[in-house]
């Protein structure tokens, strides 16, 4: 199984931006990633996804605008760049893995938690005013 570590949350004002990082222990070449997030009290909800060419994203529509998900497959690694934090953003943010070989190739699929077989330990993201 393929497992995920994600890294960079932290505290930031409202207005700023922060990066996350998503490295995983073996290649992701073939890997539609994603990133979820819960916020306090909430349940889990999609934010970002990424085919495993890198060449379709999918955003969940309070982070389109604002949020960037890109990989680098030669390093294993996923980010999700976040500006114009709002306070709204804060929550736990979580990378996933989806199922080697998926043909998930749309927003509803992507969007999907079930859509993805490998989560990580998620990050705290902490937008302040």
């Amino acid at each position: 199984q393929v497992h995920l570590e994600e890294s960079g949350g932290g505290l930031a004002q409202a207005g700023g931006s922060l990066r996350l990082s998503c490295v995983a222990n073996v290649s992701l070449s073939y890997y539609g990633m994603g990133w979820f997030r819960r916020p306090p009290g909430k349940e889990r909800e999609f934010v970002a996804a990424i085919d495993w060419r890198g060449s379709s994203t999918y955003y969940g529509g309070s982070v389109k605008g604002r949020f960037t998900i890109s990989r680098v497959n030669a390093e294993s690694t996923v980010y999700l760049q976040m500006n114009s934090l709002k306070l709204e953003d804060t929550a736990v943010y979580f990378c996933a893995a989806d199922f080697p070989g998926s043909y998930c190739s749309s927003f509803i699929c992507y969007s999907n938690q079930f859509e993805y077989d490998s989560w990580g330990q998620g990050t705290q993201v902490t937008v302040s005013s």
